[in-house]
This record gives structure tokens, sequence and C-alpha cells, in this order.
């Protein structure tokens, strides 16, 4: 049992660690919370004349008072949805799959994860060149054998295509989860369920699914917060072109394209505020599995 010494010791010795993380955290969070409220244009010229010239909200208002502003938002929550329904559904099939003896089994396991490995840039690169054009790409050719006209998937379908490149990275790491959680099923609820008479849907419905509840909601938690951030596909394949510009993509191009760190500051606020909105719903919906 731990002594009033030792809980002093480890509070002492994780002091360090907390500390730096706090700095890592916070120092960052103070000065996009300063520079928001300032006129900071330091490419322009002006800003060194005007110094850091308070401004107040007008930041504020500015960008959320951009035209641009609520279909970012809009086309952030369209491809994180687009991302988990697709990642989940499929996860939890190919979980299923790679769950059942045959041949190769580990190697074939090994195939199917290996995507999440790729970087982003390059997988977007592959997907926008060896796939998605319109004249060279695969999928015209699978259009041409059929006898139709090829798609531009990146001005004509552009939120399906950048879902279908970030659900093709992301599904490995859902597959992997919702696989190891398949496997600490007790095989003999199945059994007994068999012998019972329950058909396989209603065994994947009631014993299945349940199980695999807790680790559904990791995979969504986890992915969405790191969707919410999503940036590389986007600057590698439409370039925000086609309404494919998100939160970040538009904080993006108010700091380096405007030079406006002023106003991208106060879009990272906002970013901050919608991920906390989409994080705080998520653990009310869905986190309610992880007190199961």
């Amino acid at each position: 049992m731990a002594t009033q010494h030792s809980r002093s010791a480890a509070r002492l010795m994780m002091a360090p660690a907390v500390v730096l993380l706090l700095g890592w955290m916070l120092i960052p969070l103070s000065m996009t919370l300063f520079f928001s409220f300032k006129k900071y244009l330091p490419l322009r010229g002006d800003s060194m004349a005007n110094g850091l010239e308070w401004v107040g909200f007008a930041n504020y208002t500015r960008f959320v008072g951009s035209s641009a502003f609520w279909p970012s938002v809009q086309a952030t929550l369209t491809i994180v949805g687009g991302v988990l329904i697709i990642t989940v559904v499929l996860g939890v099939l190919l979980a299923l799959l790679l769950n059942q003896p045959m041949w190769g089994q580990g190697v074939v396991r090994i195939l199917v994860i290996a995507p999440f490995f790729v970087m982003p840039t390059v997988s977007a690169l592959v997907w926008k060149n060896m796939f998605m054009d319109p004249t060279n790409g695969l999928l015209a050719y699978l259009w041409k054998f059929f006898g139709t006209e090829p798609i531009a998937w990146l001005s004509q379908a552009s939120l399906p295509s950048l879902i279908m490149i970030v659900s093709w990275q992301w599904l490995p790491f859902a597959t992997l989860i919702l696989l190891t959680a398949i496997q600490s099923l007790d095989g003999e609820q199945l059994e007994a369920a068999e012998m019972d008479g329950a058909p396989s849907i209603k065994r994947f419905w009631f014993i299945v699914l349940p199980h695999l509840s807790r680790a559904i909601t990791i995979v969504i938690l986890i992915q969405t917060i790191f969707l919410l951030a999503i940036f590389a596909e986007i600057f590698v394949t439409t370039g925000g072109a086609f309404g494919t510009k998100t939160l970040s993509y538009l904080i993006f191009q108010r700091v380096l394209e405007s030079q406006n760190v002023g106003l991208g500051s106060a879009g990272g606020v906002y970013a901050i505020i919608l991920a906390n909105i989409v994080a705080i719903f998520l653990m009310r919906i869905v986190g309610k599995n992880l007190d199961a």
C-alpha cells in the first residue's frame, strides 16, 4: 500500500513531465490568443511601423463574417462524418473477415494495415495521379472499359473523393482496433448461441456488436481528433477549391497566403472551440460506452 512519502515522491518525479506538457500546450495557446487580438502583418511591413496594434475582437468578427467561414465548417464536418461512417462500417466487416482462419492470414493482415503507415501527402499524390486522374488514371481506364465518360473526380466529386482518400488512410487503424476487440470475444458465447439456433445476423447484432461498442467508441474519438485538423490531403489534391476548403485550410490561407497572423490566430481559436464542441458531443453521446 502506498504511503504518504511514496505518493509525495511520485508527484515529485512526475512534476517535470507535467510542467513540460503544460508548457507545450499553454505557451502556443497563449500566443494564439495574444495574436488574435492584434493586427499582426509581419510580411507586409506595416506591422513594424504600427507595432502590434490592439484591435480587440475585430479579427474574430472579420473571420466569422467571411463568406468562406461557414462553408469551411460544413466541409470539415462533412469530411469527418463521412470518413467515420466508412471506416467504422468497413472496419467491422474487415475485422470479422480477418478473424476467420484463412491461408496466409498474417500476410493479409499486414497488407490491410499497411496503408496506415503511408504519409498523408504520399497517399494523396498516389490517389490523385494514379487513380483519379481523368486522363491516365486507373479509374478513367475502368470507366472507358465500360463505355462511359471518365469523371474528373477532384473537381466533379471533390468531397466524396477526399472522403475516399482519407478513409483509405484511416481504415487500417479502425480495422486493427476492432480486430483486437473481436479476438478478445469469448467464443463460447457464440457457440452457445449457435447451438440454440440463433442465425448469424442475430449473433452479430446481439453478441459481437455490443462487445465492439467500446472499441468503436475509441476509434471514433481518436479519428475525430485528427480528422478535424485535416490539411495535407486537401493541399495536395484540390488546394481548397471545389468546396473542399476546411477550417484548418482556411486558417492556412489567412496566415500564409494573406500574411495575416492576427486573423489566422482568431481562426485558430474558432477551430479550438469547434473541436471542443465536437468532443463534448461525442463524449456525451458515444463516450457513454466507455463507462459500460
